[in-house]
Order: C-alpha cells, then structure tokens, then sequence
C-alpha cells in the first residue's frame, strides 16, 4: 500500500463542515469504546453493528448525516485500540496495558472514508465529499501525481485536520519496490546523544537537535497563551500558534529521520542497529527530553520500511555490553548510560563511546557487526 497526502483548499464554511465529520467520527468511536466497556464479551462485528444503532437513534441525529462506511472505520480504531489491550495482557507486558480511553477535542483529529462518501475528479486535482454533511469540492494541493493509479486502486481516504491546515491522504493498492546496484558493504549503526549516528566506519551524524533549538519560542507562546483568558478567541489564537510550532518541528525531525535513513539504506546490502528499548530508557531518567528529541525509534522504523523497499537486510542486534569493552586493550570497563565518554584505567585509551561500541575490538570483533556475522 501506498499513501499519498495532499493539502485541502476550500472555504471556511466548508472546513467547518469537515470539522463536523471530524467530531462525529470521534463521538462513534469513544460510542463504541463506552458500549465495549458496558458489554465485555462483544467483538469486532457486534461494534460495527452497533454504528447502525447510533445512526437511527433519535438523540443523535448527526450521527446519520456521516457516511456508512466512514462509520464502520470509527469503530475499527476503537476495536484497533481494544485489541492492543487484549494483546498486551496475554502478552504479560509490563507496566500499563493501554486499556482503551476516550478522545477528548484536541487541534488535531481525522475520519477516515472507504470507497464510498467521497468522488475524485478526473483529472485528479479535486476532491468531493458527498455524505451528509456535503462539505462540498476541495481542490488538492501536493507534489505527488495521482494519475498513474487507476481509481479502482484509491482504497479509502483519511482527512486530517492539523493546526496549520487540512489534509487528505489517499491509501491506494499498489506495492513500492525500487531496484538498486548492490554496494557490496556492510555497516553497523549505533544511535546517541552526543552524536545521533555513529556507523562502523567511523562516521559521525550531528545530532540536530530540533526541539532544543526552537525551544526559546516556543517557551514564549507557553507563557502568552497561559496568560490568555479560558474560552477566549485570543486563548484559540495562541493555541493554534503553539500547535503550529509544534508541528514544524516534528516535521524537521522525520524529515531529517527519513532522509539520513534513506542513504544509509541506499549505501549498504546489510545494516545493522541496536535493539534500543527506548520506552525502558527514558523511565526516570535525567536524559528522557534529549532521547525523546532523538526519535530514535522513528529513525529505525525508517530503516526498516527503506530495506524492504530496496532490498537491504536489516538486523536489529541486542544492545546489551556492546560497548563495555576497550577497543584498544580489550579490557572489560565498566560504564552507565550516563558515561558519553570511553576511558580505559587499564591502558589510558580515551574515546567518544559510540566510536568506542563500534570499534575494531582485539578480543572480540567489530562490537555491532561482529554477532551479524
């Protein structure tokens, strides 16, 4: 599957109607999560028989106006988040199992159409919504070209609302495989704080550090929006500029993730990477906000969708003792996730610690690579 987004232009009339659609969606699914509650022993096709229920009843008559299908998708992410429960208890999980809650009104939100409800034009550059709402004809805005996919192929459609806009994205069936010369290398990756890559030829990746960056303004916003009065049009002002803001720097950080994760994907026939629990990691401890910032799992997710698209293996290696031993003597030294620096009191050998992990070591191998092989 492939999934296209691009940018909704229309009137504010028409963005309140989608605002409408938006809400609805979220009352059938926080409906479905309430009636779970109410009746454990139901499952999937009971919820979604359910959304019929909730269309012909009389104290929800906006609950009709939202198409069929769109209703069904409701109440597949309330069973998508039953199910993650269920998951995590019979897998023992520890800590919070993630039992169901509902969603509360936020800047952000979506609903998500099958193949009904909505129309493309032919030339593929307007969009219309003909469910009950009849929020009408948008125009599309996005760099990607839709007409290479036949419409059969448009599976469903998701519109997003984010503080900067609204967007629609488009799941269309087709599998995206790319050839590429093999490179005839092989890398071990390890992820950190003072550098966000380290690979095993000795290359370095500055950390970005987006957030820390813009986090001068964004403290700014924090303070005149909680000065703002509640319920007022100057608090929803500042909320959408802090929203904004927010927003942008979450698109440098994947933009940077996907980026640096294509070219090393590009760059090798096998990569290897630590099998990172970060979840584990940032539980009290005084580095959480810098790992946070880091995305490193994000990073790895990238990794791994680029190695199927191009054909490159990728392994996730467990992290445990990796960089414990000297690269120079071999000598076991003791470190803390703290300790950013490697130093050998056995043969006064000093070292950044992910060059360190990565190294060459004399009693057992390149640290990463070395248990690929």
């Amino acid at each position: 599957m492939l999934v296209f987004e691009a940018k909704l232009e229309g009137s504010n009339e028409q963005y309140g109607k989608l605002d409408e659609a938006i809400r609805t969606a979220r009352f059938v699914r926080n409906s479905c999560v309430r009636y779970w509650m109410d009746n454990k022993s139901i499952g999937r096709y009971e919820l979604s028989a359910y959304c019929a229920i909730l269309a012909a009843d009389e104290n929800f008559p906006f609950v009709a106006n939202l198409n069929s299908m769109a209703r069904q998708a409701s109440a597949e992410r309330a069973w998508s988040s039953i199910s993650r429960f269920y998951d995590n208890c019979k897998k023992s999980k520890p800590g919070k199992k993630g039992f169901p809650r509902f969603k509360k009104e936020q800047t952000h939100g979506s609903v998500e159409y099958k193949t009904s409800g909505w129309r493309l034009s032919q030339d593929r550059k307007y969009i219309t919504f003909s469910d009950g709402f009849q929020a009408g004809i948008f125009k599309l805005w996005g760099t990607r070209d839709l007409h290479f996919y036949q419409l059969k192929q448009f599976k469903r459609i998701r519109v997003v609302r984010r503080a900067d806009g609204y967007y629609c994205q488009f799941c269309i069936d087709q599998d995206r495989i790319e050839n590429r010369f093999p490179a005839n290398k092989t890398v071990g990756l390890d992820v950190g704080l003072n550098y966000f890559l380290t690979d095993s030829n000795g290359n370095q990746v500055e950390n970005p550090r987006h957030l820390r960056k813009s986090e001068k303004s964004l403290k700014r916003l924090q303070r005149r929006f909680s000065k703002t009065k509640i319920g007022s049009k100057n608090r929803a002002k500042f909320r959408n500029k802090l929203a904004r803001k927010h927003l942008k720097v979450s698109r440098q950080r994947k933009d940077f993730a996907v980026k640096l994760a294509r070219c090393v994907v590009m760059s090798n026939d096998i990569v290897a990477y630590e099998d990172l629990k970060v979840r584990n990691m940032v539980k009290n401890h005084p580095t959480a906000k810098s790992i946070h910032e880091a995305a490193w799992t994000q990073f790895r997710q990238w990794v791994e969708y680029f190695g199927k698209v191009f054909g490159v293996a990728t392994v996730a290696v467990p992290p445990h003792n990796t960089s414990q031993n000297c690269s120079n003597c071999g000598e076991i030294v003791k470190k803390s996730l703290s300790t950013r620096t490697h130093s050998c009191p056995y043969c006064r050998h000093t070292q950044d610690r992910e060059c360190d992990s990565l190294s060459l070591n004399p009693k057992g191998g390149m640290a990463c690579v070395g248990k690929v092989t």
